[in-house]
């Protein structure tokens, strides 16, 4: 059974830093392509970051130079540092495993990100 399971999210003020963490269970980890996505109120789920399945990375525009994406293949987990954090960043994040040969995508069931003063 395939498992993702986020944390690190919170409450925190403009200005401020989260770091994410979403531990992968029930698949082969390294060969799968790891993201995050968020959805805000009212809002279409959208790509936060993600590595490409030949290891380099990609962001959404609104998040480069503040976050970061990592993973830990010997952990099966992978991060999203986040800085400089601004109250449009407020969200579900949502951890993503994908496999594209087989057809594989799976979700975690998210935590709750909150940037307010």
């Amino acid at each position: 059974q395939v498992q993702l399971v986020e944390s690190g999210g919170g409450l925190v003020q403009p200005g401020g830093s989260l770091r994410l963490s979403c531990a992968a269970s029930g698949i082969i980890f390294s060969i799968y392509t790891m993201g995050w996505y968020r959805q805000a109120p009212g809002k279409q789920r959208e790509l936060v970051a993600a590595f490409t399945s030949g290891g380099s990375t990609n962001y959404a525009d609104s998040v480069k130079g503040r976050f970061t994406i990592s993973r830990d293949n010997a952990k099966n987990t992978v991060y999203l540092r986040m800085n400089s954090l601004k109250p449009e960043d407020t969200a579900v994040y949502y951890c993503n495993a994908r496999w594209v040969v087989v057809g594989d995508d799976y979700w975690g069931q998210g935590t709750q990100v909150t940037v307010s003063s």
